[in-house]
């Protein structure tokens, strides 16, 4: 009498092994039906690589041509290098300048502070992000990186650097209120971003949010589809692995960070092909957009490290 094969086991064992072969990890379902494959990152560059706040800001078209050339997928802008003319016209013209590469716009980096006991000021900083949200949604951008803020007590971003990010609250004043504020005014911000469809990442960028666990003590309190993480691999000074790994799993953007020609502030050595295994683990499939910090020439370092993350990110998983 023939034996039956299950055609659903035959089905899941033959998808497991092109699976194995092809050294890509899987997700295991309660029933052991194997996830589908993951796809391969893509690869952006954010504009501030191409300056740094270094000299006059480098225009966001000739960054987006750069990127072209260079062989990146997207661009990633930085908010404060668009200038004064931030127009519809002018906007639109962006995207289609990008468009005509081949190009995604595919994060916004803004800058805004909530951690204030002025309500005013907080005020002040969420009618700025609405603002960042539209201008988003005008240029198809479909995330944005927010930040806490931080407390303001360093003499500047070189003390705060020297300090390792850490810096005395203002007098009188807790973290418990910090993260009450930040909760409060990152929750104004959602029903903009869920009608604009920009999915908001907080990221591990000083402040409140310097720690893991202070960036996810935010997300968890909010809980919202709208909110995630934007993983920054060089703003952590301290178990950095341990700390990226929290993140991972709620994170919507990865800013990879390189140190060409040694770095302003500080210099890490960051293991990108363990950072890509972690990612893989995490079933990571989003953007990975290069924040070139070194004091090397941009045109020849930043697709000198576009080079490097390819590499580490297409070694398959052990």
């Amino acid at each position: 009498m023939p034996l039956r094969t299950d055609r659903r086991s035959f089905l899941s064992t033959a998808a497991a092994a092109s699976l194995a072969l092809a050294g890509v990890p899987r997700a295991i379902a309660a029933d052991d039906t194997p996830a589908a494959p993951l796809r391969p990152v893509r690869f952006g560059v954010s504009t501030y690589s191409f300056w740094q706040f270094r000299a006059e800001p480098a225009p966001i078209e000739d960054c987006i041509d750069q990127a072209a050339r260079m062989g990146f997928d997207g661009v990633e802008i930085l908010q404060v290098q668009m200038g004064d003319d931030q127009s519809n016209a002018r906007l639109q013209r962006l995207k289609s300048r990008a468009h005509t590469h081949g190009l995604a716009l595919m994060g916004f980096s803004t800058h805004q502070g909530f951690v204030n006991p002025d309500k005013a000021i907080r005020d002040d900083n969420i009618a700025k992000t609405l603002n960042s949200i539209d201008t988003a949604y005008r240029l198809g951008i479909p995330t944005m990186r927010i930040n806490t803020g931080r407390w303001g007590t360093s003499k500047n971003f070189d003390e705060l650097m020297a300090n390792k990010g850490i810096e005395p609250n203002l007098p009188g004043h807790t973290d418990e209120e910090g993260f009450g504020w930040v909760i409060a005014s990152i929750e104004r911000l959602l029903p903009r971003a869920e009608e604009c469809g920009v999915v908001l990442g907080l990221e591990n960028h000083w402040g409140l949010g310097r720690t893991a666990d202070g960036v996810m003590r935010i997300v968890e309190a909010i809980n919202s589809p709208w909110l995630k993480v934007t993983l920054d691999t060089g703003n952590f000074l301290d178990d950095s692995p341990a700390q990226m790994e929290k993140l991972a799993p709620r994170c919507c953007l990865v800013q990879a960070k390189t140190y060409d020609g040694g770095g302003k502030w500080y210099s890490l050595d960051i293991d990108y092909k363990a950072v890509a295994a972690m990612l893989r683990r995490h079933r990571y499939e989003g953007w990975v957009s290069l924040e070139f910090e070194g004091k090397a020439d941009p045109a020849e370092a930043v697709p000198a490290s576009l080079a490097r993350l390819k590499e580490a990110f297409s070694t398959p998983a052990g």
